[in-house]
């Protein structure tokens, strides 16, 4: 028995939106069956109960899509139910949701409250780099939308988080970004660089390593400056590095050097052990059927947590693997040399070459005021 996590997905790739970059669409179009459609109540009751049979600590039970709150706020609330009738041993539950935004209402927020969740939201920045590639099915902009549900969520007190997706628009934007964030109060940042396609055919909005690089630069920048007057936004990348200095454990797969024992269960109940690879191939088994145990065991004969692992043997002679730790394995790639490499390697490097002296010290001043 150990802590679980767990992504559910009771939508599929069911989804409200159509955004220009979305790597889930490329995933359904990468595999046997696209769509699973909607999650059953049975499955859902099978999927928290084998949770919370396996689980001890602790249990994170994230919700993603597609959009997950198509699946009806009902549907949450049999979950909820469901917890409270399985989790026989008063075990520590996370919840966790994140959603475009499109849905959320005051009875939607009343709910996350209640039950404890952390909202992501997903924002890519201004009005212009938002609606550039967030748009509905019918080409229609979404940022006002959005920011309504973000208003609704500070009104009625839910923690929440906005996760932007750094794409070769808003790479162009970083002080933008940070300050309309800033003006607007929003404190709890994630930037996630776009994932280059499975399909060759799809265009690849994924940034160049130099834009990113670029982009890393400048938004710690703004960051550091801020920090040095204590009105620094919590970036969870930066904070992550911080965290690596001091010794401690970051709480970001992509930045632990390897990829984490989780669960990522589609609609149908089947088994996945990671988002960005919810192919046919990555299949670990269903939770109709199969206990946590044996999902375990597939994930052991898969070797899918051992080549995460070997994938970043190449890096471990850098200088600065040590913070690095390689990156994210869906990044990893065959360059024209053969060797796997991350797409993203220049710019880590370009990063720590001009800020791993600040970095040390934050961490420096922060092992300095723990000691008075």
């Amino acid at each position: 028995m150990h802590p679980v996590s767990m992504m559910i997905k009771p939508s599929s790739g069911n989804c409200n939106m159509h955004c220009d970059y979305c790597f889930y669409a490329d995933e359904m179009d990468n595999r046997s069956v696209s769509n699973y459609g909607f999650m059953t109540e049975e499955t859902l009751e099978n999927v928290i109960k084998k949770a919370f049979d396996m689980a001890q600590g602790f249990c994170t039970i994230a919700y993603q899509g597609g959009e997950p709150t198509l699946r009806g706020l009902d549907f949450f609330k049999k979950a909820a139910e469901l917890e409270r009738k399985y989790n026989k041993n008063d075990i520590k539950v996370r919840h966790a949701l994140q959603t475009n935004g499109l849905s959320i209402s005051r009875e939607w927020a009343e709910f996350f409250r209640q039950e404890d969740f952390l909202i992501g939201i997903s924002l890519d920045g201004k009005k212009g780099s938002h609606d550039a590639c967030r748009h509905t099915k019918s080409g229609e902009d979404t940022f006002a939308k959005v920011n309504e549900a973000i208003n609704i969520l500070k009104e009625e007190k839910v923690p929440f988080n906005i996760l932007t997706v750094v794409n070769r628009i808003t790479v162009k934007q970083a002080r933008k970004i940070y300050s309309f964030y800033q003006k607007n109060n929003l404190d709890f940042l994630q930037f996630i660089p776009c994932l280059p396609p499975i399909r060759e055919n799809m265009e690849n909005y994924s940034p160049s390593a130099y834009e990113y690089g670029s982009f890393l630069n400048e938004l710690f920048e703004c960051w550091f400056e801020d920090l040095k007057q204590g009105r620094q936004p919590y970036i969870r990348q930066f904070e992550n590095y911080v965290a690596i200095l001091l010794g401690r454990a970051p709480d970001c797969c992509d930045q632990s050097g390897v990829c984490q024992s989780q669960y990522v269960i589609e609609a149908d109940g089947s088994v996945y052990p990671c988002d960005f690879y919810v192919l046919d191939g990555y299949r670990l088994g269903n939770l109709n059927k199969d206990s946590l145990d044996d999902i375990d065991q597939s994930r052991v004969k898969s070797d899918f947590l051992s080549t995460s692992q070997k994938v970043r043997l190449g890096c471990t002679g850098c200088e600065y693997y040590h913070i690095c730790r390689g990156g994210c394995y869906r990044h990893f790639y065959q360059n024209e040399e053969g060797k796997t490499a991350n797409r993203f390697c220049e710019s880590y490097k370009s990063f720590f070459k001009a800020h791993l002296n600040d970095l040390n010290e934050i961490t420096r001043n922060i092992m300095l005021n723990s000691r008075h």
